[in-house]
């Protein structure tokens, strides 16, 4: 080896005179929202189905407490159908909101029986 001669650089390794350029593809850019909005939605509505679960636990007794725990559900859920939304840069404003209510009214519904 000379002494001009630098040493070879392992693949795997970044080279700064050769930068990758960045990838800007629109697929994978859409599948990203896809991902980011399913996830989003899916943890909001485990919340509003928790709370709609602790409302049927908590003793008839309560029922205000109940209703509150089932009207605070609705909620989330139309939060969380929103958010989905707002990821793919869609107006929130959309008749799917009232799929986030769907815990709510069924969680009112299993208290009122």
């Amino acid at each position: 080896m000379t002494v001009n001669e630098q040493p070879r650089r392992q693949r795997h390794l970044m080279d700064p005179d050769n930068p990758v350029r960045p990838v800007n593809d629109k697929s994978l850019t859409r599948v990203q929202q896809w991902v980011m909005s399913v996830l989003a939605v899916f943890t909001v509505a485990h919340l509003a189905v928790g709370l709609v679960i602790g409302a049927v636990a908590i003793d008839p007794a309560y029922q205000s407490s109940r209703i509150g725990l089932c009207v605070i559900a609705g909620a989330f859920g139309v939060l969380g159908v929103a958010g989905g939304f707002l990821i793919h840069k869609r107006s929130p404003l959309t008749p799917w909101l009232l799929l986030g209510l769907l815990p709510a009214v069924v969680g009112i519904w299993i208290i009122a029986r």
